[in-house]
C-alpha cells in the first residue's frame, strides 16, 4: 500500500503523514528539507538556484518512489514526484524563475523518470485557502520560508487546483483543510481517518 499526501506549502502535509503513519502503523516517508542543500539559496536567489533545487527534489522523491515499490510495505508518503514536475517547477518558469533550456532539460528527466514509476494506491489531497497557508507558515516559523509572498502562493494554489482536476494516476481524496484541526481536535482527525478507511476498503 502506497499513500502520499499532496498541498501547498502550509497545508499540513507532514503533520497529517505522521498521525496518519502512527494511526495504521505505517512507514512514514518525509520530504528531505532540514538535509537539503539548495533550500536556503534558493529562497535566497530563486532565479540562480531554482534548477537545482528542482533537480535534487526530483531526484530525491524518484529514489523514494523506488524503495516504496521495492520495500513491499504499507508507506505514507511526505509529497509527490508529481507536485514538482506540475506544480513547483513550471511555476518557476513562468515567472521567469527557470530558463527555457533548464525547464526542457527538467521535464526530459522527468518524463523519462515518470516512465519507470507508478502512481500512489491513493493520493489525500489537502485543499487550503492562502489565508490559511500564511497562517500556518508563520505558525511553524521556518527562517527560509519567511519570504514566501502571497503572489507565489497563490500562482501554486492554482497549479494545485489544475493538477488535482486532471489527475489520473489512481485513487484521489480531497480533504479541504480550511476548517479543520487534525492536530487539536481528535474528533477532525478521525473524520479525515473514516474518509480514508472508505477509499482503503475500495482498493480491495
Amino acid at each position: 500500500m502506497h499513500v502520499a499526501i499532496a498541498g501547498n506549502i502550509g497545508a499540513g502535509k507532514t503533520t497529517l503523514t505522521n498521525l496518519l503513519a502512527k494511526h495504521y502503523r505505517w512507514e512514514s516517508q518525509l520530504e528531505d528539507v532540514v538535509d537539503n542543500p539548495y533550500l536556503d539559496d534558493f529562497y535566497n536567489q530563486m532565479e540562480r538556484w531554482s534548477f537545482n533545487l528542482q533537480v535534487y527534489f526530483l531526484n530525491s522523491r524518484f529514489r523514494q518512489v523506488a524503495q516504496i515499490r521495492e520495500s513491499g510495505k504499507d508507506i505514507i508518503q511526505d509529497r509527490t514526484i508529481y507536485e514538482d514536475a506540475h506544480i513547483f517547477a513550471p511555476n518557476l518558469h513562468a515567472m521567469g524563475l527557470m530558463t527555457n533550456r533548464d525547464f526542457e532539460n527538467y521535464k526530459s528527466l522527468f518524463d523519462l523518470m515518470e516512465s519507470f514509476v507508478q502512481g500512489p494506491d491513493l493520493l489525500i489531497y489537502l485543499r487550503s485557502s492562502i489565508s490559511n497557508l500564511v497562517s500556518q507558515i508563520h505558525k511553524r516559523g521556518r527562517d527560509y520560508e519567511n519570504s514566501i509572498s502571497i503572489d507565489y502562493l497563490s500562482r501554486l494554489n492554482e497549479r494545485y487546483e489544475a493538477w488535482i482536476h486532471g489527475y489520473n494516476k489512481g485513487n484521489l481524496l480531497i480533504i479541504d483543510v480550511d476548517n479543520l484541526d487534525f492536530v487539536a481536535n481528535p474528533e477532525d482527525l478521525g473524520s479525515i481517518i473514516n474518509r480514508i478507511d472508505a477509499e482503503i476498503n475500495g482498493l480491495f
